[in-house]
């Protein structure tokens, strides 16, 4: 998914970063990501290490780390996936409030992939509550689900607006297409693993746990990422509700992380509530903290470190609309071992 504030391109040096400081042999450790978003920093470490617990306020975060994280066991996914593929379109609550053809006029999808959408997660849901599938195939499911219907949104890379016109990705007929890494998710059977996912506010889900390497990827700006992602939760949950707005809004968390004058008080409540010895923070240049304010909060818990690396800034518009005209952003790993 091509995601806001997306670490795989970083993934390698935040992997490298973490075994400099902690050592090579991560087999014994825990590693939590407390702000996981799609997965993609807790996907990397999954092999390396004794147990992921992945968190995200967002539901269709915790589908997709559900599915990523949660799930190690082998099973045959293939008959499951062409089924749903063969649907016949419904038109149901995507389609009417978020697809071309529908009642609200809103342009998120064709009229053809809102109905799709719509039979999918129908069908889905039909076949939990009649145990067709386990709770593992469910979430599967769903996350195939989501990213399938994600690369053929009619949007600029977020849900905070759709596209007055077609654009050509959008176009395409959506298939679905297996949740999977490229390396096959379930190729490396973990039986020992078990890992932890939870949808909490991470300041108080720190309270409750504990382990060696403390993650962490915040919001770094004013965007709240319940109202850029928005019709994915909706897609996830197939609540019912009553969109608001031209964009067809759903009720949303709105997190402190992103407000200017939360920020620092969330940080520091984070920090000195953490029972980790090695905590880890991305963040870049353009952050609500300063990198001094961060290492100003850091140390006073321990030995404070910090590793940098320049980067192409995520693009959801065109370049020469943008508010931003630098291409390229620093990312900062501030690095804290804890006394």
């Amino acid at each position: 998914m091509n995601y806001i504030g997306s670490k795989h391109k970083l993934s390698s040096f935040i992997f490298e970063t973490v075994t400099e400081t902690c050592g090579n042999d991560l087999h014994n450790k825990t590693f939590c990501d407390l702000f996981a978003g799609t997965g993609i920093v807790g996907r990397n470490f999954k092999p390396h290490v004794k147990q992921i617990i992945a968190n995200d306020v967002e539901y269709y975060s915790f589908v997709l780390n559900r599915n990523y994280i949660g799930n190690h066991i082998v099973f045959n996914y293939e008959g499951f996936i062409n089924e749903l593929n063969l649907l016949k379109g419904e038109k149901g609550f995507i389609f009417q409030n978020y697809s071309e053809g529908g009642k609200a006029g809103r342009n998120y999808f064709t009229t053809e992939n809102g109905q799709k959408i719509d039979a999918v997660r129908i069908e889905i849901e039909k076949w939990k509550e009649s145990s067709k599938i386990t709770e593992d195939q469910y979430f599967f499911l769903l996350a195939s689900l989501l990213e399938s219907a994600d690369k053929v949104a009619n949007t600029a890379s977020v849900y905070g607006a759709y596209l007055k016109h077609i654009k050509k990705s959008a176009a395409k007929t959506m298939i679905i297409q297996p949740a999977m890494t490229k390396k096959d998710l379930f190729s490396k059977v973990l039986p020992f693993q078990k890992n932890q996912i939870f949808q909490k506010d991470a300041n108080q889900l720190i309270k409750e746990i504990k382990g060696d390497i403390l993650y962490l990827d915040p919001p770094y700006n004013a965007r709240q990422y319940g109202a850029n992602y928005h019709l994915l939760n909706t897609i996830a949950k197939y609540d019912t509700f009553v969109p608001k707005g031209k964009t067809g809004l759903r009720d949303y968390y709105k997190s402190d992380w992103c407000k200017t004058g939360e920020v620092l008080k969330s940080f520091e409540e984070l920090i000195e509530n953490a029972q980790f010895q090695y905590i880890f923070l991305s963040y870049n240049n353009e952050g609500l903290m300063s990198q001094k304010e961060v290492q100003a909060v850091m140390e006073r818990f321990g030995k404070y470190t910090l590793k940098t690396k320049k980067y192409q800034r995520f693009k959801a518009d065109k370049t020469e609309n943008r508010n931003h005209k630098a291409t390229a952003t620093f990312e900062y790993l501030h690095i804290l071992e804890k006394s």
